[in-house]
């Protein structure tokens, strides 16, 4: 495994994130151990979860999982950087009792709480908002994220679905407050066929030092190798990638991609995160393998050098859309 610095800090990371959301919902808690246990066999050291995760009624089961898994001991929560997430209503029925969604210091203060207990741990590595909050200042967000840092409950700050003006606005505020870092990574969406992010979120995060984390690199399935998958009698699209390619300039878009890959002989899915791997700006991409085999894959992608032809290619079948403001103003 390669690691790297998560943004400004010194905190060192694998180049592939472990993604937690499908433990629960569809890999059970003993096949989410094992899935676990050969990540860390394998050196991946970054683990992404929620508070929400588990979903429905079932929100936190993820953080249980991953906690029960903690509680067996051999070094596991030590050998972790542990991320997890807070915004998200909590309430099995969606209907959240006021005060126990969002980022007020108060639903920051027991998010954090019900977290540290669900993952059976004293502390979290890093913090993440989950999404922003339109009505609560970043004064109060920094002051509740301060006590608890002073509590040794978390140690370092990241955001997840944020804008660019949020990130710029969210660090400027902590500056000026002085005591805390503010922001040391973006949690996006972003692959070859969603690069907005290039316009706006990934300069703001290599302009405030924020590592990048992409989720999503497969763009729900829709990078790899479905249509491939669907000719050789094998898993069917569903969700996100089937209705994208129920859309005939999408089909042929991605038929091209395969296409190319094919040609230069590399498999779809390790080539959508091999190149995640070569943009400025990435820490690591979030893979959410639902099976040992799915993992096997995502590794593979560390060690894969795209070759500059290809790199060309895959410009060519997936143009960003440049930088900004050249990208909207001319």
């Amino acid at each position: 495994m390669k690691y790297t610095q998560l943004g400004r800090t010194g905190l060192k990371v694998s180049r592939l994130v472990l993604g937690t959301m499908n433990f629960g919902p569809q890999t059970d808690e003993a096949g989410s151990h094992a899935i676990m246990d050969a990540a860390l066999d394998a050196g991946i050291n970054f683990f992404d979860t929620a508070n929400v995760y588990g979903w429905g009624e079932n929100k936190g089961r993820t953080e249980e999982i991953i906690g029960n898994w903690f509680a067996k001991g051999g070094d596991r929560r030590d050998k972790v950087v542990l991320a997890t997430k807070v915004y998200g209503n909590m309430a099995a029925d969606g209907d959240a009792w006021p005060n126990h969604d969002k980022l007020s210091a108060l639903n920051i203060r027991r998010a954090v709480d019900a977290s540290l207990k669900r993952l059976q741990t004293d502390h979290i590595d890093v913090y993440q908002f989950h999404h922003i909050d339109r009505r609560t200042p970043f004064e109060e967000i920094w002051q509740a994220i301060d006590v608890l840092v002073q509590q040794g409950k978390i140690l370092y700050v990241g955001s997840s679905n944020f804008p660019g003006y949020k990130i710029a606005q969210a660090n400027e505020i902590a500056a000026r407050r002085g005591g805390t870092i503010g922001l040391v990574s973006e949690q996006c969406l972003y692959n070859l066929a969603e690069r907005r992010a290039e316009m706006e979120v990934i300069p703001a995060a290599q302009e405030y030092g924020l590592g990048v984390i992409p989720w999503s690199p497969l763009h729900g399935g829709l990078l790899g190798g479905v249509i491939k998958k669907e000719v050789q009698g094998g898993r069917r699209a569903s969700g996100r990638a089937a209705d994208s390619l129920a859309n005939t300039t999408i089909r042929a878009q991605i038929q091209s991609y395969e296409d190319l890959l094919d040609k230069h002989g590399v498999e779809p899915g390790e080539a959508a995160l091999a190149w995640l791997l070569t943009r400025p700006g990435v820490t690591g991409p979030i893979v959410g393998p639902r099976t040992p085999q799915q993992l096997e894959s995502a590794l593979r992608a560390v060690e894969l050098e795209l070759s500059e032809e290809l790199l060309a290619g895959l410009d060519e079948v997936f143009p960003g859309p440049g930088p900004s403001p050249e990208a909207f103003a001319w």
